[in-house]
């Protein structure tokens, strides 16, 4: 059945099997440059029309060195068809320094002339070029990064959860089919795939068969199912955290491969519940949740001199044990006492005094 499925969402062409430059309109990195060719184009026209203007004023001082030059309309003349190298031959110079000024000064000019028309096109196209060769070797040396499936609200979310706990920008790809998701994604320094997360050549030209975690946030439950099977599939050693809005499908996600289920609508309506019975507990949720000021909840490794010691005892709040994969609370009978090679979960204090990390 589910091979039934993947077939219905799959396309003809396989992407991961088109060239760097196939994907130009697909997969976009975030650089430095802020100029469209349309901005560039005008930028070096205005730097022609300057050159332009020099050197008819020029050629205007020293008009008696030349034949039938009067008006300053004439030097404008002159100099456009000497600059594009047209040359009619009405207007000549015949003194002998507005010879010499031909030789050193508008001579030079002309090539920086045809330069700065040539180069443009020039720039433009090696763009492209550039373009691609920063895709290539972008999908050959991505590795270990996480992949964000749906830029949404929750998608959003996540983000700037990775960002604020300190994950670079250039370490998360964002996947979507809405092109001004994948706008806002690109202008936070992300790295964008415009396509669909239930497509496994998409999900291969994102890397997610080299990612360290994928995060599956779509719009509605089925999608994330079938997103979930999708990158299972293709990558079984990825952490996969997928979110879904009712709590009858979250076993679906688990047998199709989510590490963990986050139920979006379960969640919102206990903060809900709380809210009108207890204000302030709803409030400290969103202080713990939020990575930017206040308190939140992060997880770190156990200190040599920690140790054998019990946890509600050490500098940090502890919540609960991470041991071999397993999370035992605070309150279980294994987190008695800390082991070598265990982790903390802890309250981070994210304003003043930083805990251990």
């Amino acid at each position: 059945m589910s091979q039934h499925f993947r077939e219905r969402f799959r396309g003809d062409v396989e992407l991961s099997d088109l060239p760097g430059h196939a994907l130009l309109n697909v997969i976009r990195i975030p650089h430095s440059v802020a100029l469209s060719p349309w901005g560039l184009i005008g930028r070096r026209l205005l730097y022609a029309f300057i050159l332009l203007m020099a050197i008819a004023g020029i050629v205007y001082i020293d008009r008696d060195g030349y034949t039938n030059l009067r008006t300053f309309v004439d030097a404008v003349y002159y100099s456009a068809v000497s600059l594009s190298t047209t040359g009619y031959g009405d207007i000549a110079p015949v003194s002998q320094r507005a010879r010499l000024i031909n030789i050193l000064v508008i001579t030079p000019a002309r090539v920086a002339f045809l330069i700065l028309l040539v180069g443009t096109t020039l720039s433009v196209l090696t763009e492209n070029s550039r373009r691609t060769l920063q895709i290539q070797r972008w999908r050959k040396t991505v590795r270990n990064h996480t992949v964000v499936i749906g830029y949404g609200t929750k998608g959003r979310s996540a983000v700037s959860a990775l960002l604020s706990d300190g994950l670079s920008p250039n370490q998360i790809v964002v996947i979507d089919t809405d092109r001004d998701a994948l706008d806002r994604a690109e202008r936070r320094g992300l790295v964008t795939v415009q396509g669909s997360g239930t497509k496994g050549d998409v999900l291969k030209i994102a890397g997610v068969p080299r990612a360290r975690s994928v995060v599956v946030a779509p719009s509605s439950d089925d999608t994330a199912v079938l997103v979930t099977l999708s990158v299972r599939e293709i990558a079984p050693k990825a952490m996969i955290v997928s979110s879904v809005r009712e709590v009858e499908n979250q076993h679906l996600l688990e047998q199709s491969g989510a590490d963990s289920v986050v139920i979006s609508s379960e969640t919102a309506g206990r903060m809900l519940g709380l809210a009108t019975v207890t204000p302030t507990v709803v409030e400290m949720m969103e202080d713990l949740l939020s990575a930017d000021e206040g308190f939140a909840i992060a997880e770190r490794t156990v200190m040599e001199d920690e140790v054998g010691a019990n946890p509600r005892h050490l500098a940090d709040i502890v919540l609960g044990v991470v041991r071999s994969g397993e999370l035992y609370r605070i309150d279980s009978p294994e987190s008695e006492a800390v082991e070598p090679g265990d982790r903390l979960l802890y309250i981070r204090r994210t304003t003043g005094q930083q805990g251990r990390a």
